[in-house]
């Protein structure tokens, strides 16, 4: 797999939506850095008495529409590109999205399987410990990522509380019900991922109880999109991958009559492992890590990291696939998109299709601010009402301007924040 590098494609994506907008290349300048990044050490005492420091980062992309928002990856090959690239798609989620938020980013280098509960604990408090006077509910709002859960995030909140002398939950979000957190925050991400396909699925005029899906990755997005699209949808879901932390490489898990994502999330472990004897036991075929994107499906769903699909494994696309919807960040490069836009291949954008988790850390931020919570009805009620106008919005403006679907969400998103710049006197 190529390395991809998600700051330099974030800006080239941006790049070629500036053009098309016309916009001025001074503002342009403003939007393709971030506004504030942090790097900092985070000294930690281990259970075994010796001392670790690691490297953390936040990074604050752009505030104008409202406090940053994004989440926080503990992961071993986070780097700063990465952070600021994760900002700045996340200024442009939350714009598309329609809330009222900015876009931020954290990271710290680390594999927390490596880590024992304790020390984990220690490093989100030595995360916040670092960055407290630079984050809040009205400033900069994290929440949890990849390698993050939300045990870590309601540690954060409590050393923040702690620190600012006054209990504080709506500065993390993603936190756990009962601690602050929202009902119906873990389905979110996935649950949006299936309203945009829904959609999709009505402007293209597929029948959901008809269609098939191939995803990648087995994480929390994934395991409720595949959840979604089985249950909500009445589709079939062919295949899921995901790393393996024994082996170190990446796995597909396969059964050509469906695939169960209940069964496979029982057998999944926190970091988003499937135990591959209980699998090969209960008749799954264990495949190699790029076999999901050459299945015979009507929608791919790209739901780990960034950078999947590139010009160098696109052609490996089935002819059947109708649909790309990008559950991860920046799953797909400029060469990969040159080939869907040929083969009229319909896109997703990352920044709407996962576009679920941030607004529903909106919600919870919102519950968080009245001191009164809401019903996981209502909470996914509203979250299926905001993704879809999202949906509908970047579709108008794609069929309006002629523009494939990343570029119609890029017009909408920039818009509304260069809008909001202007109004406050920025630029």
């Amino acid at each position: 797999m190529e390395t991809v590098n998600e700051f330099k494609l974030a800006q080239q994506q941006f790049d070629n939506v500036a053009r098309l907008l016309n916009l001025d290349p001074e503002i342009g300048e403003v939007l393709r850095w971030p506004l504030r990044e942090f790097t900092f050490r985070i000294p930690v005492r281990l259970d075994n008495g010796s001392l670790r420091v690691f490297t953390g980062f936040r990074v604050q992309h752009n505030d104008a529409r409202g406090p940053c928002k994004g989440g926080i990856r503990f992961h071993p090959a986070e780097t700063l590109d990465t952070v600021r690239g994760l900002a700045m798609w996340m200024t442009w989620k939350c714009a598309v999205a329609d809330i009222p938020l900015g876009g931020g980013k954290g990271g710290v280098i680390v594999d927390p399987v490596s880590l024992t509960v304790t020390e984990k604990e220690r490093l989100c408090r030595g995360w916040v410990d670092q960055v407290w006077k630079n984050i809040g509910p009205r400033m900069d709002v994290p929440a949890p990522d990849v390698g993050t859960t939300p045990q870590m995030m309601g540690w954060m909140m409590d050393e923040y509380s702690k620190l600012s002398g006054q209990y504080t939950p709506g500065v993390i979000t993603g936190k756990p019900v009962g601690g602050g957190g929202s009902l119906g925050r873990t389905e979110a991400t996935g649950y949006g991922v299936i309203y945009t396909v829904r959609e999709a699925m009505k402007h293209l005029k597929i029948d959901p109880s008809k269609s098939v899906a191939a995803m990648q990755g087995f994480g929390n997005v994934t395991q409720y999109a595949a959840i979604g699209f089985v249950e909500m949808l009445g589709g079939k879901v062919v295949c899921v991958s995901c790393w393996d932390r024994d082996d170190q490489v990446s796995y597909t898990f396969s059964k050509k009559d469906g695939i169960d994502p209940r069964f496979l999330q029982s057998i999944t472990d926190q970091y988003g492992t499937i135990h591959k004897d209980k699998a090969r036991e209960a008749g799954y075929e264990i495949e190699d890590a790029e076999a999901w994107l050459t299945k015979e499906a009507d929608v791919l769903m790209p739901g780990a990291l960034g950078g999947q699909i590139t010009g160098a494994n696109v052609s490996k696309v089935h002819p059947r696939v109708k649909i790309v919807a990008e559950g991860a960040n920046g799953p797909t490069t400029p060469e990969a998109d040159e080939f869907f836009k040929k083969n009229n291949i319909f896109n997703i954008p990352d920044f709407l299709c996962n576009a679920g988790g941030v607004t529903c850390s909106y919600f919870e931020g919102v519950q968080n601010d009245m001191n009164f919570y809401w019903s996981k009805d209502e909470v996914l009620k509203n979250l299926d009402d905001k993704m879809t106008s999202a949906f509908h919005a970047v579709l108008a403006m794609s069929e309006k301007e002629k523009v494939y679907m990343r570029e119609a969400a890029y017009m909408i998103a920039i818009d509304r924040v260069v809008q909001a710049m202007q109004l406050r006197g920025w630029v």
